[in-house]
C-alpha cells in the first residue's frame, strides 16, 4: 500500500487549484477524478460550456438589434450539431491544457473514484483507458462505487475533499432524462425542444433560458418565489426584467410543480399555487411541454465517499463542516468548494484550494475575503460584490448608496447598451466602499475593480480620483464614486460633499 503526502478527491476548480498550489510548494500530490483530465463540472458540464453558449446567444441578439442601427442581417440559422461541436471543442481545449499542466507539475493523476476506508486510507476504483464512461463526474458515478470494487488502496498524510455539488432531484422525479433534464443534460444539446419549461428562476435557470431562447425554443418559467433570482439585488433584477419582457412565453410565480410525467414524447406538468389560496387560476393545472429543465438548487456531492468511515462531520443539509482554513473535524482532512457549502462558486472554490494547500505546507493562511463576486451571465449581465444593502442594515452600518445610470455613459450609448446601472454602497464616516452592483453588458468583467477596492478598504475618493480611460463603461464606477461627493460629470450634481 502506497503512502501519499497530499491526496485530493475531485479535480474541479478547487481541486486542481489545490493540487497545483501544493505541487508548487514542493509537496508530492495525488489528484483523483473520473475524467481523463482536470476540469470538474465547471469545465465539462457547467461554467465554461454554459458561457460558450451564452456568447452565441449574445451574438445572435446583437445581430438582430443591429437593424436599429442600420445594419441588417438575415435571421440566423441554428446548426445544432455545429453549435454542439464548437462548445465541446472549447471544453476539450481547456481540459486538455489542464492535463498538460498536471503532467508538467509531476502530479500523480488517477482517473477513478475514491471512497474512505478509514481516516488515513482510501479505496480507489480505477478507470482503465478503454473503459466507457456513460455518465460524468464523481457525482453521477457514485453508483459505480457502490459495489466496493477497489483495485487500489492508498494511505495519505493529508487529504482534500473537492467533490463539489450536484443538482437537486425533486422527490417525484425518478431520474433525469433527455426530456426531464438537469442543467448538465441540457448542455448536451441533444435536441432543441419547441416548448421548454424552466423550473426554477435562479441564475442557472435564467442562463439556461437565455441559451434555449436563442436556439429557438419557446421558453416558459415556474418559480416558487414572487420573482426571479430572489437572492440577487432586486433593483438590478428589475432592470434586467425590463430588458427581457419577451424572454418567457408564460411565467408562473409563487407556483410549484407537483408532478412531471412523460407521455407520448411530451412532458405533462402539474402546477399548483403556493401561499395564494385566493388565486384559483393555477390550482392543479396541467400543462404540456416538449421538455422540462429542472434547476431548483444544488446539494453536496458526498454520496459514495463513505464519510462516516473517516468520522467526517456534515451539517443538517449534508455539507461538510470546515473552518476558515478548510479543515474538517478530522485534523488531516480538508473540504473546499461547493461540498463545504456557502456560496457555490468556482472562484471561491479555487481560492479555498490555494488556502488548504498553503495550510498543509505549514503556512499561516485562512479564508479572509471581504468580497466574493457573484455574476449572472444573462443579457444584460448582473454582478455584485461585497455587502448588500440588507446586510449593511443587519449589521447596523451607516451607509449611502450612489448610482450612475448607463444612459449617461457615452460608451454604453454608443454600443447600444444604455439600459444599465452601476451602484456603490459607501460607508458614511469612513467613506470606504463596502459593496457594489452592476447590471449591463460585461458587468462580470467590470465588477473586479470594485472587488479590489473593497479588499483594499479603498475610499470612494480613491476610485473617484483614479483616472479611467474614456470612453469606457468602466468610467461608470469612477462617476458613481464622484457622485458621492456631489460633482459627477455627466449627470446633474446633487448636494456636494468635500473630497
Amino acid at each position: 500500500m502506497e503512502q501519499h503526502q497530499v491526496v485530493i478527491i475531485g479535480a474541479g476548480p478547487g481541486g486542481y487549484r489545490a493540487a497545483f498550489m501544493a505541487a508548487d510548494l514542493g509537496m508530492q500530490v495525488t489528484l483523483i477524478d473520473p475524467q481523463a483530465n482536470p476540469g470538474g463540472v465547471c469545465l465539462y458540464r457547467g461554467c465554461i460550456p454554459t458561457k460558450a453558449l451564452l456568447h452565441l446567444a449574445k451574438v445572435k441578439e446583437e445581430a438582430m438589434r443591429a437593424g436599429e442601427w442600420g445594419l441588417t442581417f438575415q435571421e440566423p440559422k441554428i446548426d445544432r450539431e455545429k453549435v454542439k461541436n464548437w462548445k465541446e471543442s472549447v471544453v476539450e481545449r481547456l481540459t486538455g491544457g489542464l492535463g498538460q499542466l498536471t503532467k508538467t507539475r509531476k502530479i500523480n493523476y488517477i482517473q477513478g473514484w475514491a471512497r474512505f476506508v478509514d481516516p488515513t486510507t482510501l479505496g480507489i476504483e480505477k478507470i482503465e483507458k478503454n473503459d466507457k464512461i456513460e455518465k460524468t463526474g464523481q457525482s453521477d458515478l457514485n453508483d459505480h462505487n457502490n459495489h466496493n470494487n477497489h483495485n487500489l488502496q492508498l494511505k495519505f498524510e493529508h487529504l482534500i475533499i473537492a467533490t463539489g455539488a450536484v443538482p437537486v432531484k425533486l422527490p417525484f422525479i425518478k431520474e433525469f432524462t433527455d426530456r426531464i433534464m438537469n442543467a448538465e443534460i441540457a448542455l448536451e444539446l441533444k435536441s432543441i425542444p419547441k416548448r421548454l419549461l424552466v423550473l426554477g428562476g435562479g441564475y442557472i435557470g435564467m442562463e439556461s433560458a437565455t441559451i434555449y431562447k436563442a436556439l429557438g425554443s419557446e421558453v416558459s418559467l415556474v418559480e416558487v418565489t414572487p420573482t426571479i433570482m430572489p437572492t440577487m439585488d432586486p433593483e438590478l433584477v428589475g432592470i434586467y426584467l425590463r430588458q427581457n419582457k419577451e424572454l418567457f412565453a408564460e411565467a408562473w410565480f409563487e407556483t410549484k410543480v407537483t408532478a412531471l410525467e412523460e407521455s407520448e414524447g411530451k412532458v405533462v406538468v402539474t402546477l399548483e399555487r403556493v401561499n395564494r389560496e385566493d388565486v384559483k387560476d393555477v390550482k392543479d393545472v396541467k400543462k404540456e411541454f416538449d421538455a422540462v429543465l429542472v434547476s431548483v438548487g444544488m446539494r453536496p456531492n458526498t454520496e459514495g465517499l463513505d464519510l462516516e468511515k473517516a468520522g467526517i462531520e456534515v451539517d443538517e443539509r449534508g455539507f461538510i463542516k470546515a473552518d476558515e482554513q478548510g479543515r474538517t473535524n478530522v485534523k488531516n482532512i480538508f473540504a473546499i468548494g461547493d461540498v463545504s457549502g456557502g456560496m457555490l462558486l468556482a472562484h471561491k472554490a479555487s481560492y479555498q484550494g490555494r488556502i488548504a494547500a498553503e495550510v498543509i505546507a505549514g503556512q499561516k493562511s485562512a479564508f479572509d475575503a471581504r468580497a466574493i463576486p457573484a455574476v449572472v451571465y444573462t443579457d444584460p449581465e448582473i454582478a455584485v460584490a461585497g455587502l448588500s444593502e440588507q446586510e449593511c442594515k443587519e449589521k447596523n452600518i451607516s451607509f449611502r448608496i450612489v448610482k450612475f445610470p448607463w444612459a449617461a455613459s457615452g460608451r454604453a450609448v454608443a454600443m447600444g447598451e444604455p439600459v444599465g446601472l452601476t451602484k456603490l454602497i459607501i460607508e458614511e464616516g469612513t467613506e470606504r466602499i463596502l459593496g457594489a452592483g452592476i447590471v449591463g453588458k460585461n458587468a462580470g468583467d467590470l465588477i473586479s475593480e470594485a472587488v479590489l477596492g473593497i479588499e483594499m478598504a479603498a475610499r470612494a475618493s480613491d476610485m473617484a480620483l483614479s483616472i479611467h480611460p474614456h470612453p469606457t463603461v468602466s468610467e461608470t464606477l469612477m462617476e458613481a464614486a464622484e457622485l458621492y461627493y456631489g460633482h459627477p460629470v455627466h449627470i446633474a450634481p446633487p448636494k456636494r460633499r468635500p473630497i
